[in-house]
């Protein structure tokens, strides 16, 4: 691998009992991708991360601080929220998680659940002690192209019939809050009440898609979210387009379509990283492409 090649990756699929869910651009320990191309193929992100540093702009991190995912849900996900970094610190010894959705697909009249109704401590304890599950949650109708911030302390969920790319904070950490009395190897999942309770944002915030847009000659990139972990956004590509990279790396998921890119075959459910060294990219082709960097 040349300091300036793109990095593919292997992902690691992990089977559900809701479906399935693939971590593409991961060096977290649960789930570590291998490299898939150049002289380090067979070589973890993690050790390419502690070993070859200058691939993403020497961060002073410990480890690789971004973490994108595919989720594929053919049943409901539980009701969950996720800690921020503070209480995750604190009571997990592990980062926080603020993620994001970009909706690839999903079936007619798909729903997510997003925030609650709750307007106090007080009412969101009672709701969910007496198991209000109808008056609490906000559902939410979905299509193709949608996108979703989800910060810490949000409480959601993924509706069955839904494709997901999600970028995360990379953290493993989630609170159970409500599992539709589902049970997995004969038994109840465990819940978290206390901890879900102690984490929830009451009253419930909502953020808003960014939608800055920039045109170029062959391409729209839309900003969907810049926060404090990371920027994402949204580029279409019809024809040839070079992508310049000023950041420390680029991650970049193809979520519909088909091109080449440093003539190599890349289409929908492809994943790579664009290192430092490399300042342009040129992508070929009539792509859809999410990426994002910190």
């Amino acid at each position: 691998m040349k300091k300036d090649d793109i990095i593919f990756l292997n992902k690691v699929k992990v089977p559900k009992m809701w479906g399935n869910e693939d971590w593409v651009i991961s060096a977290h320990e649960n789930k570590v991708c291998s490299i898939k191309n150049g002289p380090f193929a067979g070589k973890t992100l993690q050790w390419l991360w502690e070993n070859q540093r200058e691939l993403f702009g020497n961060i002073d991190c410990e480890s690789f601080p971004m973490l994108t995912k595919v989720i594929t849900a053919e049943d409901d996900l539980s009701i969950q929220v996720h800690p921020d970094d503070v209480y995750a610190k604190q009571h997990e010894g592990s980062l926080g998680k603020t993620e994001c959705w970009y909706i690839i697909d999903c079936v007619k009249n798909a729903e997510i659940t997003l925030g609650h109704t709750a307007c106090s401590k007080d009412e969101l304890v009672d709701k969910i002690r007496n198991g209000k599950w109808l008056q609490l949650l906000y559902k939410v109708k979905i299509k193709p192209g949608d996108f979703y911030h989800i910060p810490a302390g949000t409480v959601h969920g993924i509706g069955k019939g839904t494709v997901i790319l999600e970028t995360q904070q990379p953290s493993d950490v989630t609170y159970r809050l409500y599992d539709y009395d589902r049970l997995e190897n004969g038994l109840p999942r465990q819940l978290h009440l206390e901890d879900s309770i102690n984490v929830i944002n009451v009253p419930h915030r909502q953020t808003k898609r960014n939608g800055k847009i920039t045109e170029y000659d062959k391409a729209k990139c839309e900003l969907l979210v810049k926060d404090e972990y990371f920027t994402v956004f949204k580029m279409d590509i019809a024809g040839q387009h070079i992508i310049h990279n000023d950041k420390p790396f680029l991650n970049v998921s193809v979520v519909k379509g088909e091109g080449y890119v440093d003539n190599i075959h890349i289409s929908a459910n492809s994943h790579f990283i664009i290192p430092k060294t490399r300042k342009e990219v040129e992508v070929n082709g009539n792509l859809e492409l999410i990426i994002s960097h910190v």
